[in-house]
C-alpha cells in the first residue's frame, strides 16, 4: 500500500489501499474455454428452436395442394412416416427432459432498520471514543476511514452497540438476526401473499453467526414451515454468499416441480464487533452495517406473468486453493486475544485476480456475437501470432442495462468503474447504497436492485449483473433479465427518501 498523510496529534499512518490490476489487459485462454463450455452445453437447444422456427415459416406458406401432395406422398410411405414421428417423439422427450427449469424472481424485500439505530459520523466517532476499548491512534484511523469511506450519516448498527459500554451477546446477536430477517420475511410475504407452508426450499446465509439451532430453523420455527421443507444454512462464505444461495436454491428448484424457494441474506455484527486497536481489524467496524434480503424464486409457469425477473447465468469462482486469496479475509484474534475479521493488505490485487476470472468465463455467455468474435480473434491472434499484441477489451455495457456491483467499499467500486469502462450511471446504485445502507453483505445487491426500481430504470428484457465477492476468496456473478417494467415493491428500502438521491459523494 502506498503511504498517507502523518496524523498530527497521533501519529497515524492511513494506506491508500493497492488498486485493482487491469484485468481486462491480462487474460486466461482456460476460463474462456469455459464460458464456451457453458455455451456449448445448451445447443441442443440453441440448435431445436431455429429449426422449429423454420419448419413452422415452411408450412404456414403451404397452400391446399401442397398440403394434398403432402398427404398423397406420406400415404404411400408409410415407413417414412413411422420413422419420422418415432425421430420426432424422441426428440421431443429428450429436450424435455433436459432443459433446465426456468427460475423466476417473483419479488424480494429488502430490511430497513428503525430510525433509531442510525448511526452518523459524530455519533458512531463519540460512540467509539467512550467505550475506552481504542487508543488515540486507533480512534484517528478509525476517522480517517470513514471519511473516505462513502457512507453518509443513515447507516445502521445493531442496537447492543448503541449501549455504552457495548452489549454483545448471544441474545442480542439473536435478536437482530430475528429483526433483520423477520423484517424482511414478513413484508415480502405480505407483497406476494404467499403462505408459508407454500415454501419447500429454504436457504440462509450468515457468514460470521451461526448459533444452533441454525438461523434457517428459526425462520421455519417462527413462521411453521411444513416438515419436508428442503432448509440449508450457509455460513463463513463471505459477501458473495449471496449469489451462491440463489445459485444453490436455482440447483434445487430443477429437481423439484412446481416449488417455491426462499433465498435469505445477511449478516450479523453484534457478536462481530472488533474491540482492539489492530489497524486491519478495524476497517469492517467502519464499514459494515445492518442490513438483509430475502427473495421468493418459482420454477413454476404459472408465476411467469407476475414475477419481476427471470435467472439467466451464475458464474461462480473460487480461489481458496491460493494461500494468500485463502487468507486475505480472515477471523482470528490479535495479539490481546480480541477476535475480529483481518483484511489483508493484498486484498484489492486478489480480488482483481478473481474478477477477471469470473468475467471472462461470464463473457461468451452474455456478450453479443460482434463483441465474441472480435474478442476471441484477438486472443488466438495473442496466442499464435504476436504474444504482445493487446487483447480486445470487450464492452459490457453491450450485455448489460444494469450493474449492481457489490458495495463493499469505495474503492472497489471506483475501480470496476474504471476497467470495465463503466459510466457514472452504471455505479450509481452501488455508490448510492454504499451511502445510505453501508456495507450490507451479501444483501448489497438487493439494495441496489431495488435503487435502479425506484428510479423506474429498469424495463421489459432489460439485463441486470448482480456480482459480488467476499472470504475464500470468491468471486459471484448472477444475470438477471426483466420480464417486465418493473415497479418498486411495497414498502421498500428506498421508499422514504430515492427523491433525495443521488447526491455527491465528496472526494
Amino acid at each position: 500500500m502506498d503511504g498517507g498523510q502523518q496524523g498530527a496529534a497521533v501519529g497515524v499512518r492511513i494506506h491508500h489501499p493497492r488498486r485493482l490490476p487491469d484485468f481486462l489487459k491480462s487474460v486466461n485462454l482456460k476460463y474462456v474455454k469455459l464460458g464456451y463450455h457453458y455455451l456449448i452445453s445448451n445447443l441442443l437447444t440453441l440448435c431445436l428452436i431455429p429449426l422449429m422456427v423454420a419448419i413452422f415459416i415452411h408450412v404456414s406458406e403451404m397452400n391446399p395442394d401442397d398440403v394434398l401432395q403432402l398427404w398423397l406422398h406420406l400415404k404411400y410411405n408409410l415407413v417414412s412416416v413411422v420413422v419420422c414421428s418415432i425421430f420426432i417423439v424422441f426428440g421431443s422427450t429428450v429436450y424435455i427432459m433436459t432443459r433446465p427449469r426456468s427460475v423466476y424472481l417473483v419479488d424480494y424485500s429488502c430490511y430497513r432498520a428503525p430510525e433509531h439505530l442510525k448511526a452518523p459520523f459524530h455519533r458512531f466517532m463519540e460512540h467509539s471514543s467512550l467505550t475506552g476499548d481504542f487508543d488515540d491512534s486507533s480512534l484517528e484511523f478509525q476517522r480517517k476511514i470513514l471519511e473516505r469511506s462513502g457512507l453518509g450519516d443513515e447507516t445502521y448498527v445493531p442496537e447492543a452497540m448503541h449501549f455504552l459500554p457495548p452489549r454483545p451477546s448471544m441474545q442480542a446477536a439473536r435478536e437482530e438476526a430475528e429483526q433483520v430477517m423477520f423484517g424482511a420475511l414478513d413484508n415480502l410475504f405480505a407483497n406476494t401473499n404467499l403462505k408459508p407452508k407454500d415454501i419447500g426450499i429454504l436457504v440462509v446465509n450468515c457468514s460470521l453467526f451461526n448459533p444452533t439451532p441454525s438461523l434457517s430453523a428459526m425462520i421455519v420455527n417462527k413462521y411453521k414451515l411444513r416438515g419436508n421443507i428442503k432448509s440449508f444454512n450457509l455460513g463463513g462464505m463471505g459477501c458473495s454468499a449471496g449469489v451462491i444461495a440463489i445459485d444453490l436454491a436455482k440447483d434445487l428448484l430443477q429437481f423439484n416441480r412446481n416449488t417455491y424457494a426462499v433465498v435469505v441474506s445477511t449478516e450479523n455484527i453484534t457478536q462481530n464487533w472488533y474491540f482492539g486497536n489492530k489497524k486491519s481489524m478495524l476497517i469492517p467496524n467502519c464499514l459494515f452495517r445492518v442490513g438483509g434480503a430475502a427473495v421468493l424464486l418459482s420454477n413454476k409457469s404459472s408465476d411467469c406473468r407476475r414475477s419481476k425477473y427471470k435467472l439467466v447465468h451464475v458464474v461462480r469462482t473460487h480461489k481458496g486453493a491460493d494461500d494468500k486469496a485463502f487468507r486475505c479475509v480472515y477471523q482470528e484474534q490479535d495479539d490481546a486475544g480480541k477476535t475480529g475479521v483481518s483484511l489483508s493488505k493484498d486484498l484489492m490485487a486478489i480480488a482483481g485476480d478473481a474478477l477477471k476470472t469470473n468475467i471472462t468465463t461470464l463473457g461468451p455467455l452474455v456478450l453479443p456475437i460482434s463483441e465474441q468474435l472480435l474478442f476471441f480473434a484477438a486472443l488466438v491472434l495473442k496466442k499464435f501470432v504476436n504474444k504482445n499484441l493487446k487483447p480486445y477489451i470487450p464492452d459490457f455495457k453491450l450485455a448489460f442495462n444494469h450493474f449492481c456491483i457489490h458495495a463493499g467499499g469505495r474503492a472497489v467500486i471506483d475501480e470496476l468503474e474504471k476497467n470495465l469502462q463503466l459510466l457514472p450511471t452504471h455505479v450509481e446504485a452501488s455508490r448510492m447504497t454504499l451511502h445510505r445502507f453501508g456495507n450490507t453483505s451479501s444483501s448489497s445487491i438487493w439494495y441496489e436492485l431495488a435503487y435502479l426500481e425506484a428510479k423506474g430504470r429498469v424495463r421489459k428484457d432489460h439485463k441486470v449483473w448482480q456480482i459480488a465477492f467476499g472470504s475464500g476468496f470468491k468471486c459471484n456473478s448472477a444475470v438477471w433479465v426483466a420480464l417486465r417494467r418493473v415497479k418498486p415493491s411495497r414498502n421498500g428500502p428506498w421508499e422514504d427518501c430515492i427523491d433525495k438521491y443521488p447526491v455527491k459523494i465528496a472526494p
